[in-house]
């Protein structure tokens, strides 16, 4: 065979392209390397350079094969054809050749990063625990009215001494289960029987207004019939337990109990739907109908009863949750249950917060302690890691005591559901809540 170039009886050594790039052949190195990347081609549409003349041309060594040899390549610098083929492996999957450039993007991709108000949470004072001052004759009940429309009117409404004392209702009624569970005994008066009985019928309504079949995952319509029900009846369910002089009061308290149990528009329920049951309850104390002596047992009893009926109403209608954060919420749907239950755990002998992470606790102890039968109910109709549908709750287990889980809880109650525009804009104020 003729060799036009000079031959080495131990190297072979040429170039050829394929796919717009040259490739080099030395077959003295090791066989992985024998082959590499030198550069690409220059486009089509560029100019090629000038023909060199024989005098320019390099020496190079590559064989041109004979007519009676078939052609599988070409030689770069002259452009003859050679005997030798190119690989019939694509370039890129090659293990020697470097892999692409990594590109920064010019904007960084969006996070879903939680609120940056943590430090002012952490710096705000501990609510404290306020006496509800009850009213006097002659009473003059109104039709409550929405006011907050701006965060002009979050500001003026926490300067206000009516949030102060709504929030220290709240703070009091945290305080007088510290230390007890569900099942402790405690005083129960005719009104807190009567309220039980009230909450009770409601859950009943449920089971007789089945779910239908929908394609929809969120928003059963059925809802609406169940609401529409308590609509329609809670006047006569407020009568059951006002003394006379206070019936009238039927039309400024129906209006916040009616909203307690979510949106019959939008078939949701959310923190601003639990903040009218306790301005219920705080009407209610206003009125003197609720008394200190009762506090333990509107927890115990009537908050842990309402808490089992929005589960139910939560499960079966699937309500939306309201306003959620998402994973950075502490819940898609409540809030104070937590408050309330960090107080019952609060100087505990053996569970802690990161006793939250204990199967056996959270099972065996669900049904005396609030906080953790929320947990277990989280556990229950989310899946996966707990830290990542549920990273806020994950991180207050790191929380050495109760004492402080249940202080800031106060504080972000208020920061978080209190001044939030979206969910107090659509909070009621009348006679007894005054704006």
């Amino acid at each position: 065979m003729p060799w036009n170039g000079t031959e080495h009886s131990q190297r072979t050594h040429f170039h050829f392209k394929q796919e717009n790039f040259l490739y080099d052949y030395d077959s003295n190195l090791p066989e992985e390397h024998r082959i590499r990347p030198l550069s690409t081609l220059l486009a089509p549409e560029m100019e090629p350079p000038p023909p060199r003349t024989p005098q320019d041309q390099p020496a190079h060594t590559h064989c041109h094969p004979s007519t009676t040899i078939p052609t599988t390549g070409t030689c770069l610098k002259c452009g003859g054809e050679t005997t030798m083929s190119p690989p019939t492996q694509s370039p890129t999957a090659w293990p020697d050749l470097s892999s692409p450039p990594v590109y920064r993007p010019i904007r960084a991709p969006a996070l879903n990063l939680p609120p940056n108000n943590s430090q002012a949470i952490i710096l705000a004072p501990v609510p404290q625990s306020q006496k509800v001052p009850t009213i006097t004759p002659p009473f003059h009940f109104q039709v409550p009215a929405k006011k907050i429309t701006s965060p002009d009117d979050i500001r003026k409404f926490h300067e206000s001494p009516t949030l102060k004392n709504f929030l220290g209702f709240v703070v009091a009624l945290s305080e007088s289960i510290r230390g007890h569970k569900i099942s402790d005994p405690c005083h129960e008066s005719p009104t807190v029987a009567k309220i039980i009985s009230i909450i009770e019928t409601l859950s009943l309504w449920v089971d007789q207004i089945p779910p239908v079949q929908q394609s929809s995952r969120y928003g059963n319509i059925s809802y609406r019939t169940w609401h529409e029900r308590l609509t329609e009846n809670a006047e006569s369910l407020m009568l059951q337990f006002l003394p006379d002089d206070l019936k009238p009061s039927t039309i400024e308290i129906v209006p916040y109990f009616t909203d307690s149990f979510g949106n019959s528009s939008r078939i949701d329920y959310g923190t601003g739907h639990e903040t009218n049951f306790a301005a219920w309850l705080y009407c209610l104390a206003r009125m003197g109908i609720i008394k200190e002596e009762d506090y333990q047992a509107v927890v115990v009893r009537v908050f842990v009863k309402y808490l089992d009926l929005m589960r139910k109403l939560q499960l079966v209608y699937c309500l939306e949750p309201a306003g959620s954060h998402g994973v950075w919420g502490l819940d898609d749907y409540h809030f104070l249950p937590f408050i309330f239950g960090s107080s019952q755990l609060i100087d505990h002998k053996y569970m802690k917060p990161k006793s939250i992470h204990n199967e056996d606790i959270v099972e065996n102890f669900s049904s005396e302690y609030m906080y953790l039968s929320c947990i277990g109910f989280i556990k229950k109709v989310k899946k996966g890691l707990f830290a990542e549908h549920s990273p806020l709750l994950d991180d207050i287990s790191g929380v050495p005591n109760w004492n402080k889980v249940n202080s800031g809880l106060l504080k972000m109650y208020k920061a978080e559901v209190l001044e939030k525009v979206p969910i107090m804009q659509h909070f009621l104020f009348g006679r007894l809540i005054k704006w």
